[in-house]
């Protein structure tokens, strides 16, 4: 399949996900994880939860797919907490923001970075399939270029926008007196290798640049939520930031080499990695480093 035509169908079926998650979600649960006094992350399906919760009010961070909304709500009181009154999105995909709606329908006040709310306003095109606009309740009230501090909760809820590299909106959330950080889907821990959407504007150079400013500002002790798969540390987010950048670093070479992608591909230089079977693979990886540095 040619390389653009597989990434454009890849972002398409991530940024598409809510329609597909409409079919069933009668079996996922939602689990809580207590990770600090008043902060807690959520696992469902779709992009992690972070939770914020205390007298000043329950922030969200990032709420999966439209069909959780009431688990995700009941989670959420779960922890004592009082319903959610803040929601932050860490980027436009459908899993980290198709409970938008529901929750801005229900009075909360939805913050992402500016980029954000362009994508989820107007339809995004992926190849043949187009993403429909996402409707008013559902869109960010609040925008920022750089960031927005909140004070609440006993905290200092610092949302950062780093540069971007996922897609062009990414978000890093720093609660600084809880010593946690939320990195949403600048980092996977799952098999495979990271979605780079080049489609919108997501560029591996500039996620290696978010991930290494975010890496400066934590200690041994953060405690790391991913956008995907378990809880982390700052150990672990190095040591996936330094196999994405030798991965960079063999397919510069590669190209720099006069290569062609597909001679790139067929030259297996992620094999010694073994990162597993995922959802990306090695080539589309490739194919994504190979557009970044385009």
């Amino acid at each position: 399949m040619n390389r653009r035509l597989f990434i454009s169908l890849l972002g398409t079926c991530l940024a598409a996900a809510p329609a597909a998650a409409q079919q069933d979600m009668a079996d996922v649960q939602i689990t809580a994880e207590e990770i600090a006094p008043g902060v807690a992350v959520l696992f469902g399906q779709g992009g992690n939860i972070g939770v914020s919760h205390g007298e000043g009010g329950t922030v969200l961070i990032d709420d999966q797919f439209a069909p959780l909304s009431a688990k995700i709500e009941a989670a959420v009181a779960g922890l004592g907490a009082n319903p959610v009154h803040y929601v932050i999105n860490t980027h436009w995909h459908g899993d980290h923001t198709g409970g938008n709606e529901h929750f801005g329908k229900a009075g909360a006040h939805i913050f992402a970075h500016k980029n954000v709310r362009k994508r989820l306003s107007v339809d995004q095109q992926r190849g043949e399939r187009v993403i429909a606009a996402a409707p008013a309740a559902a869109l960010p009230v609040v925008t920022y270029d750089r960031g927005v501090r909140l004070h609440l909760n006993g905290d200092t809820i610092e949302v950062m926008f780093l540069g971007g590299g996922h897609t062009d909106g990414d978000s890093v959330v720093f609660w600084r007196e809880k010593n946690v950080v939320h990195m949403g889907d600048l980092y996977f821990k799952i098999a495979g290798w990271p979605y780079i959407d080049t489609n919108s504007g997501g560029n591996v150079e500039r996620l290696l640049f978010s991930v290494d400013s975010a890496l400066s500002l934590m200690d041994d002790e953060t405690k790391v939520i991913p956008g995907h798969g378990p809880m982390s540390n700052k150990a672990e987010l190095m040591a996936y930031r330094n196999a994405i950048g030798e991965a960079v670093t063999r397919i510069r070479a590669l190209k720099q080499s006069g290569k062609t992608v597909e001679e790139a591909q067929a030259a297996k230089p992620l094999e010694s990695f073994q990162r597993g079977e995922g959802f990306i693979g090695a080539d589309a990886f490739i194919a994504a480093i190979w557009d970044s540095l385009d």
